[in-house]
């Protein structure tokens, strides 16, 4: 195999090519990468895989809302340095974490079968058995996005909610050991993917709270020109996983959104047919535009030679029907045109200016 690739000389005598796998320095991400790299050991056992960890610049700066920071690769700057420097040869991220865009040369060369993707209510321990329904009025709620603040303040309005940073662990560290908070909206995967499911007290539905484009799945990245890697990371995509992520994805980049304007999704596969709902809202959550569309997406056994046709708002899937791969892109941009008719641009364009002026 070509290029700047490492190996090492087994114990056995045998040469072992060596994956670098590049990851943040969390709790969480450690095992979002830990259970890929299990994955790729089940598959190509004579691979030989190093974890890489790193911090990004949203994991540095934590006294300050996301929204706020005006970075657009916060969690992903610094792991994409390194994939280009070849000092790694993967990155495992969340997917809701990547750009719709990325810098040229890298591609999402996998996205593997997603977790729960709703998001969920952690209560304070005082608050045990309660819901956002039920707890005393002006309870403060923590979360750091401005899409899930958006929505429920518009579903709960008796209630107050504010900003929270910092990693899974830290955020229920803040919560469980001051009186800060009543309660805390995460992702639910996050928790899963932690052991924490004890922790959930309630998974908001769809008319509640939707979620964030791509939250739940996991997502490898690699460097375009690695043909070798590209193929042998593509086995792990998860088709419907895929479809309903890429549909997602271009929703969003068709909006021009972003984490500093309130963008949610909700999709499903049923059959052949994908279902997509997308909304805009602004920052109080009174101004909401939403709309549910479908396509076919029916799985055919045409699968594109080429990378080059086969990429879909950064997702190369070689392996699954590019047809396929393309109704799910036309889905999203074709919902997200139709909200940006109904005025989508001038409330995202009005969230943005607030958010800016905070």
């Amino acid at each position: 195999m070509e290029g700047p690739f490492k190996y090492i000389r087994e114990g056995n005598g045998k040469v072992s090519r060596v994956i670098r796998m590049g990851t943040r320095k969390s709790q969480l991400a450690r095992i979002q990468t830990d259970s890929v790299a299990s994955r790729l050991k089940e598959l190509y056992p004579d691979v030989h895989l190093e974890i890489v960890a790193m911090s990004t610049i949203g994991d540095k700066i934590l006294d300050t809302a996301l929204s706020k920071i005006g970075e657009k690769s916060l969690f992903t700057k610094e792991l994409e340095n390194a994939l280009e420097r070849n000092e790694v040869d993967i990155v495992v991220h969340s997917l809701k974490d990547l750009p719709t865009s990325l810098p040229s040369g890298f591609t999402i060369g996998a996205i593997l079968q997603r977790e729960n993707p709703h998001d969920a209510v952690v209560l304070h321990p005082k608050n045990a058995g309660l819901t956002l329904d039920s707890l005393p009025e002006k309870s403060v709620i923590g979360t750091s996005s401005l899409r899930r603040a958006a929505q429920l303040k518009k579903r709960f309005p008796q209630l107050e909610f504010e900003n929270i940073r910092g990693n899974l662990n830290t955020r229920l560290k803040k919560l469980d050991e001051k009186d800060d908070y009543a309660a805390i909206i995460l992702a639910a995967a996050g928790l899963k993917r932690m052991g924490w499911d004890n922790r959930i007290s309630q998974i908001l539905s769809p008319e509640d709270c939707m979620y964030a484009v791509g939250q739940g799945a996991l997502a490898v990245e690699v460097r375009a020109q690695d043909r070798d890697i590209l193929e042998m990371v593509s086995v792990l995509h998860h088709p419907d996983t895929v479809l309903r992520c890429i549909s997602e994805r271009a929703f969003l980049k068709q909006l021009e959104g972003g984490c500093s304007v309130p963008v949610a999704v909700h999709t499903e596969v049923k059959g052949s047919m994908l279902y997509l709902t997308g909304a805009v809202y602004s920052l109080d959550g009174a101004d909401c535009l939403k709309d549910t569309m479908q396509m076919c997406v029916e799985i055919d056994n045409e699968v594109s030679e080429s990378a080059q046709e086969c990429v879909h708002v950064a997702v190369t899937a070689n392996n699954i029907s590019s047809s396929a791969l393309d109704a799910a892109e036309k889905l999203g941009m074709d919902l997200a045109n139709v909200l940006l008719n109904k005025g989508a641009k001038d409330i995202l364009t009005t969230a943005r200016k607030l958010n800016d002026a905070r």
